[in-house]
């Protein structure tokens, strides 16, 4: 077999036009022409043996050479061995219109299976004729067409509506919604406006958008999306290996037994052409063809269509792992919620509200930190404008200092305040009760005296609670691993629906959570693939999400999500899950057809034509049900 083992290249042709499938139909002519001519014609016998031995090298030329390069440079003797010696074996025995169609039907099949195998890699391949072949570049203010594959990062071109995006860049000018669908599987189109990332591949919408480059066309990421799928489904299973372990035993050990059955009768004086005419058709009934295909397919039909999607599975192994997770244990920060906290509650005590809050956006407005931010933002929502401030200070603990219109000004978390001595007042039951709720409070102070406090809360993902309940569906548990205290983790997780929650944990605590988890069976990790590599690495399966363009979250997952969406975990599990259950299938059939035809060849009931029909019958049974592990 070839279609395993990463010798085959896409191909886009028409089927007649695939070089063994088109050489097998010829020598099925031929063959045809040949024993009619010899039937009914009178064809000489001399020119009949003649035309069969053609057609066997015709037919057999791309198989007989993989099975002697295999057994000269790699010492193995594979299934094409078998199939050698049945052909070899029938032709000295006279019977050429036998190993004639011997070579035929394998040939057929095998060019069959290597034709279907490489349109799947034709088809991931496709996602490149989404990228323009051209781009308009901008150079001293002109714009000129040249082609994509010259662009060069620091590059400026011109993507006007409707067209696709060349290479991947940071937008410099213009707006527009963009389709990312062939990077990230995201089917609404995403807004893009100065310092917006773009991808190679998406089409641009209403717009018009000027890109500087970032990624040579070669370098870009569909390019690499590409590059891993095929990569991936080189990438073998547990299940696959073994499979090929057992084929490497079991083809030179039937060898052995076609041997014996021809040289123990000679041995014993029986009737060595009756037992050299059954070790022939043994070498064909005990060949394992559909065996060794029952999991190839499948794989690569699935990590196809993963890929298509957006969610890159990076081998076999993984698929596999996926389709038996039972515990699901999600990093909280970035992946249940969308990492940006917002101000929902502002209590002032003693003046308004929107006062409170400008004179918290005044002293924040120097910080860099994501809740700083945030406080900032919602007095722009709201149009506040900002005050005057001086010395402003940072405080180790979580908080900041700052003079607001001459006035000294606090912020900071109720710890701080607390280690300060400012007594909150009437605002502790509110403190309590935005913590209870899994938000986090702000306490405002002057004069050593709490004036107020803002809550913020970071905004779930709006699929999350979806995404949970869908898994419950599949009876998986789930688990929410967070650096946060467990009130506010637990807060977050009645939201979602989460089953139970691991709270103030540090990196070293989310692999010791994740193997704990793993004694009780296989377990996935969802995280951000970069500050969760360490659990991620440690899970029977690690998801990172929101990997388009970086690569540093491709390279810390089994398994990238392309897109920032929770959806496509209960869609990995389901391929995961198909491309196992059509496995096992393909399994049992090839086993059952293996139990039945090696008896019926040792007792001498079928012939070569017949097995090898019902062989090559059931190897295309198998990849035509590998093929639809791509439709979970």
């Amino acid at each position: 077999m070839s279609a395993h083992d990463g010798k085959v290249e896409a191909f886009d042709g028409k089927w007649f036009q695939f070089p063994p499938l088109r050489n097998a139909l010829l020598a099925g002519v031929v063959a045809f022409g040949t024993f009619v001519g010899e039937s009914w014609l009178g064809l000489p016998r001399a020119i009949s043996i003649g035309l069969y031995a053609a057609t066997i090298l015709l037919g057999g030329l791309h198989w007989i050479r993989e099975g002697l390069e295999d057994l000269v440079h790699e010492r193995v003797i594979g299934i094409e061995m078998l199939m050698i010696g049945a052909t070899t074996g029938a032709a000295l025995l006279g019977l050429w219109n036998e190993a004639a169609a011997l070579v035929v039907l394998y040939g057929a099949a095998e060019g069959l299976e290597e034709f279907t195998y490489a349109r799947t890699r034709a088809s991931i391949r496709g996602l490149l004729d989404l990228a323009p072949k051209e781009a308009r570049v901008i150079e001293n203010g002109e714009e000129k067409t040249v082609p994509a594959t010259a662009l060069t990062v620091g590059a400026r071109f011109r993507v006007r509506p409707g067209e696709g995006i060349a290479t991947d860049g940071v937008v410099v000018e213009g707006r527009s919604g963009v389709n990312e669908a062939a990077v990230t599987g995201e089917s609404m189109p995403v807004d893009k406006a100065t310092g917006s990332k773009a991808f190679a591949g998406s089409i641009n919408g209403e717009g018009v958008l000027t890109i500087e480059a970032t990624a040579a066309f070669a370098d870009n990421t569909l390019s690499k999306v590409i590059h891993l799928v095929e990569q991936a489904q080189d990438e073998k299973g547990r299940a696959q290996q073994w499979i090929e372990r057992f084929g490497r035993r079991y083809s030179p050990a039937v060898l052995a037994a076609a041997i014996l059955l021809i040289v123990v009768p000679w041995a014993l004086d029986g009737d060595v052409v009756a037992w050299a005419k059954r070790a022939t058709v043994l070498l064909v009934a005990a060949a394992p063809c559909a065996l060794i295909m029952s999991m190839p397919m499948a794989m690569a039909a699935g990590i196809g269509a993963a890929g298509k999607r957006g969610i890159l599975i990076k081998g076999g192994a993984h698929l596999e792992h996926l389709g038996v997770i039972r515990t699901i244990a999600f990093d909280k920060t970035g992946t249940l919620t969308l990492g940006r906290p917002v101000v929902t509650d502002v209590v002032p005590v003693g003046f308004d509200a929107d006062e409170l809050l400008a004179i918290a956006a005044t002293v924040e407005n120097f910080s860099q930190h994501p809740l700083a931010q945030a406080i900032v933002a919602a007095a722009a929502e709201k149009m506040i404008a900002l005050r005057t401030a001086t010395e402003f200070k940072s405080i180790t603990g979580g908080g900041a200092r700052a003079d607001v219109d001459g006035q000294g000004w606090l912020i900071g978390s109720p710890a701080l305040a607390r280690e300060m001595n400012i007594p909150f007042g009437d605002l502790l039951d509110a403190i309590d009760g935005f913590q209870a709720e899994g938000k986090t409070a702000v306490v405002i102070a002057t004069g050593g005296k709490a004036m107020g406090v803002i809550a913020m809360q970071d905004q779930l993902r709006p699929e999350a609670r979806e995404v949970v309940a869908a898994l419950h569906a599949q009876g998986i548990r789930t688990v929410m691993l967070t650096g946060d205290n467990q009130v506010t983790g637990e807060a977050v997780a009645r939201r979602i629906g989460i089953d139970h929650v691991r709270a103030g944990l540090k990196p070293d605590g989310k692999v010791a959570a994740i193997r704990e988890l793993g004694a009780g069976g296989p377990v996935l990790m969802v995280g951000d693939g970069v500050n969760d590599a360490p659990a991620l690495a440690a899970a029977t399966c690690g998801i990172a999400m929101g990997a388009a363009g970086t690569d540093a979250a491709i390279d810390a997952a089994d398994v990238a999500l392309m897109a920032d969406d929770l959806k496509q975990v209960p869609v990995a599990l389901a391929l995961g899950l198909k491309a196992r259950r059509v496995s096992r299938q393909n399994i049992v059939l090839s086993l059952a057809v293996l139990a039945v035809m090696i008896p019926l060849a040792v007792a001498g009931v079928i012939g070569i034509a017949l097995t090898v029909a019902v062989h090559e019958t059931a190897e295309l049974i198998a990849v035509a049900n590998g093929l639809r592990a791509g439709k979970p």
